[in-house]
């Protein structure tokens, strides 16, 4: 058993109680290997930021459950040499799909687990994020559990069709599970395909799609039942159109790649959500950089110089959303 507070690592209670109050959300960006690691924490340091490092089932299995402990360790201690005296860095696993996983994670050092029941039944939702709620608080590790469906696909996680989240059900969830933070779904989407080309309209200034608006009316509802509650916004990721053009540019084949707008975001980021998810845009900061390097330095072969400026595009990527969409910078408790 390895406690996440030997590690360095602090929970989400207090960071989201002051989002909440401050009108902000938490940055949660899913990470798979060693360059994403180093620039989340470079963004996080430098912009003064709270941030959570996500991990899925998947990622977790791509970089060993035990290198993830050390890498979580060494990221905390990362941003002390870079100047960060008391970091706030969450280690949380995103989209559990069962008790026996999130145990895995609780025992290995994180300090975060989300509960994924989502595609359960109502009554098996509950009884399952509770089961792992009561194992979890065991260690003070705060667990987030989900109502509503996304759309889209995320590693393991897809689904055809986003259903919404029902507000009559939020108080009688949070109640009997104990959980600590709630995902919902108010139309953001899984992956870098959030929307189908019929579901948007095209901007005649751009030529581009432009998707539909987010369901604030089911969010303000659930708002109104659970006041002050920790929310979190999964699949909301803004599917830049500046990286789509460069990787389509030098050779990929991203076709009518689209994303939550960040206009939509900043205002879901002043309400009750605390925590917003980013995966799919951090994925398309590092690949774009990467094909650009090969294919302005078809000799290239050394991973440094074609992983060093992915990682320097995805810090600048993760400063933009701290300072620009989630207002999270400058929010430390001691700097």
């Amino acid at each position: 058993m390895v406690n996440y507070k030997e590690l360095g690592l602090v929970n989400t209670r207090d960071m989201f109680a002051r989002a909440i109050k401050g009108g902000y959300a938490i940055p949660a960006f899913n990470f798979n290997n060693m360059e994403q690691l180093q620039a989340i924490i470079k963004a996080a340091v430098e912009t003064k930021s709270p941030v959570i490092l996500q991990v899925s089932k998947g990622a977790r299995n791509y970089a060993n459950q035990t290198l993830l402990r050390y890498m979580a360790e060494g990221a905390v201690e990362y941003a002390k040499e870079l100047g960060c005296a008391h970091p706030e860095i969450v280690l949380h696993l995103d989209h559990g799909d069962s008790f026996e996983l999130c145990k895995s994670c609780i025992d290995m050092g994180f300090s975060s687990v989300m509960i994924d029941g989502s595609h359960l039944p109502y009554e098996e939702n509950v009884a399952l994020t509770k089961k792992v709620v009561d194992y979890a608080h065991q260690f003070d590790v705060t667990v987030e559990g989900e109502l509503g469906v996304l759309a889209g696909v995320e590693d393991e996680v897809s689904a055809e069709h986003h259903t919404y989240t029902n507000p009559e059900e939020v108080i009688d969830f949070a109640t009997r599970t104990g959980c600590d933070s709630l995902a919902i779904s108010i139309g953001t989407s899984h992956g870098a395909y959030k929307f189908k080309p019929e579901q948007c309209h095209v901007d005649p200034a751009t030529g581009r799609l432009v998707p539909p608006p987010l369901e604030f009316a089911v969010l303000d509802a659930v708002m109104e039942k659970l006041p002050g509650f920790p929310i979190v916004l999964h699949g909301s990721s803004s599917v830049p159109q500046e990286e789509v053009d460069t990787i389509n540019k030098f050779g990929g084949k991203l076709e009518a790649a689209i994303g939550i707008p960040e206009e939509q975001l900043r205002k879901a980021a002043k309400s009750a959500v605390c925590k917003i998810n980013i995966d799919s845009d951090s994925r398309l900061a590092m690949t774009a950089a990467i094909r650009k390097v090969f294919a302005e330095k078809p000799a290239e072969f050394d991973p440094r110089k074609y992983l060093g400026p992915a990682r320097d595009n995805m810090e600048k990527l993760y400063k933009h959303k701290i300072i620009n969409v989630l207002g999270s910078e400058n929010k430390l408790a001691q700097c």
